[in-house]
């Protein structure tokens, strides 16, 4: 059974960091891409960043120099670190993992709430 299992989300103030965590189970999680999304009330999800299988990462252009992804294979974990948040950053995130042509799994999402 294939199960992504977000951890780590919670409530910081503006300028505080957060560690998300996607643990991964049921399928081959190195072969896998994954990408760490969010979304905000009544908008669709949209991409935050990404690291492929051989571990290239990619970053949308507002959290650029703040978010690191990072994977390890062995325990079958993403993080995403999370530096210098702000309120904008507030989300739902999810974890997803996708393979191609067809395989794409998420997780069930963790909230990510910046305020004072």
């Amino acid at each position: 059974q294939v199960q992504l299992v977000e951890s780590g989300g919670g409530l910081v103030q503006p300028g505080g960091s957060l560690r998300l965590s996607c643990a991964a189970s049921g399928f081959t999680f190195s072969s896998y891409a994954m990408t760490w999304y969010r979304q905000y009330p009544g908008k669709w999800r949209e991409l935050v960043a990404s690291i492929t299988s051989t571990g290239v990462s990619n970053y949308e252009d507002s959290v650029k120099g703040r978010f690191t992804i990072s994977r390890d294979n062995l325990k079958n974990i993403v993080y995403l670190q999370m530096n210098s948040l702000k309120p904008d950053d507030t989300a739902v995130y999810y974890c997803n993992a996708r393979r191609l042509p067809s395989d794409v799994y998420w997780g069930q999402g963790t909230q990510v709430t910046v305020s004072s």
